[in-house]
């Protein structure tokens, strides 16, 4: 049976079209998921919730290729703040609702966050992300996933 969530049935709705790789649930950092799927390390995003200084403002979703580091003084130039910081693991997870290795902008839309996505992205030809759980993980084009989540470019590194 092929698999199906809330992340597919959206895509589905919208007509986009996706490729969904699935694999053990295990905590994989975005490197190992590369890996797994036999792509280059920046072709896979992993999403990153950040938060900021100012109290009441939304969480930031900000996806990151593999094996980059987040500059958060990068990141806050680029979205108009002074001051940005990581949300811890347990931060991460109760403001989203999600396992951290299945955060997904996909799985998040219309949910307070403003989605941000690394200003390279649009060179690639696709984009691999968390589908919205651990063991899942989507292909599709840049293009789409930047009109489906209406996601802003930044500078992250």
């Amino acid at each position: 049976m092929p698999f199906r969530n809330n992340v597919t049935r959206l895509l589905d709705a919208r007509h986009i079209a996706y490729t969904v790789f699935e694999f053990s649930p295990e905590k994989h950092s975005a490197e190992e998921t590369a890996e797994l799927l036999q792509v280059p390390p920046d072709h896979v995003y992993k999403t990153l919730v950040v938060l900021r200084e100012a109290k009441g403002k939304k969480p930031l979703l900000v996806m990151v290729p593999a094996g980059r580091e987040l500059d958060l003084k990068k990141l806050a130039a680029s979205v108009g703040e002074k001051k940005l910081k990581m949300a811890t693991q347990r931060e991460a997870e109760v403001l989203t609702g999600l396992q951290v290795g299945g955060i997904s902008a996909l799985a998040l839309l219309n949910k307070g966050f403003e989605i941000c996505l690394d200003h390279a992205a649009p060179t690639l030809p696709y984009i691999h992300l968390s589908a919205g759980q651990r063991g899942a993980n989507l292909r599709l084009t840049v293009a789409d996933l930047i009109v489906i989540t209406q996601a802003k470019l930044v500078e992250t590194g």
